[in-house]
């Protein structure tokens, strides 16, 4: 692949980058979406996969795996915002609320520290259902630097 190729392709570079810049991605929530994550992760816990045992929970329902709301997280990261080329470091992320098969789930992050000399962004992350949290944290990306 030729450089002018690769940087058509390339997100932000560090440079690009500014404390409070945001983007965000939603994703509403399909009963296959669920089937399919149970089967790639190998989580079948049946609060996600089983009606009749979801209903005896605190949930009354099905939920949707938590991770796959930092999933859309790492969608924002890895696409939009620093995007492709970025490299996601670490993430912190507390579950607030269950997501529902048909809720839809919008993901942002928001930038809120760049350190330059070790070419890290550490980035808000949170996940709403018609507003209201349901996951929400910190991720920290590394970013590349402009080519000379």
């Amino acid at each position: 692949m030729s450089d002018n190729q690769m940087d058509a392709l390339h997100g932000y570079y560090l440079e690009d980058l500014e404390v409070g810049m945001q983007a965000g991605y939603a994703k509403t929530i399909t009963e296959a979406d669920v089937v399919l994550f149970a089967g790639i992760t190998g989580d079948d816990n049946p609060v996600h996969i089983n009606a009749e045992y979801a209903e005896q929970t605190m949930f009354e329902q099905r939920i949707v795996h938590g991770m796959f709301s930092a999933g859309l997280i790492s969608a924002v990261l890895g696409t939009r915002l620093p995007g492709p080329g970025a490299i996601y470091i670490d993430q912190q992320l507390s579950f607030k609320a269950p997501v529902h098969i048909g809720d839809t789930v919008v993901a942002t992050a928001t930038v809120l520290e760049i350190n330059e000399q070790r070419r890290r962004v550490k980035l808000e992350t949170v996940c709403r259902v018609k507003g209201k949290v349901v996951a929400e944290g910190t991720a920290t990306n590394m970013v590349d630097r402009r080519p000379a």
